[in-house]
């Protein structure tokens, strides 16, 4: 993956990793899975470009970032009512699997305040890329 050494290269790539890692064969990892949860609106590109990004600071934090900003508009189509609630679903599945959830951005929508509920009631631990970051660097901020 990733053919330069540079990470995840597109989102192909990202939806091949979620599925190994659907599929059991990830179980033993061991970087933490960590949900991605952002102000996501507008243009999909821009969205796509800014998720990475967030994910990049996470995987370099020590987590395997979840993020499916990334790779749901691949195959769902958003103003089709039933695949829009199939996006909501297997988001929700995935953030049920991952041991973080990391919110990004300085806004918190509506979508991001589910996303915080739902960890807070299975009991996964929510945390601030800042925070995330902060705790890597052992209290030091990263400038």
């Amino acid at each position: 993956m990733g053919g330069d050494g540079g990470g995840l290269n597109d989102p192909q790539e990202h939806l091949l990793l979620l599925y190994l890692m659907y599929n059991g064969r990830y179980l033993n990892m061991k970087r933490p899975l960590a949900y991605i949860t952002a102000p996501w609106k507008g243009d999909i590109a821009d969205n796509a470009e800014q998720a990475a990004q967030y994910c990049r600071a996470v995987y370099e934090a020590g987590y395997a970032p979840i993020c499916p900003t990334l790779f749901l508009p691949l195959f769902l189509r958003d103003p089709v009512p039933q695949e829009h609630k199939d996006g909501i679903d297997i988001g929700r599945d995935l953030l049920r699997r991952s041991r973080v959830l990391v919110v990004c951005g300085h806004i918190v929508t509506e979508e991001m305040k589910n996303d915080i509920a739902i960890a807070q009631r299975l009991g996964i631990t929510a945390t601030t890329l800042e925070g995330i970051l902060t705790v890597k660097g052992q209290g030091r901020r990263r400038g």
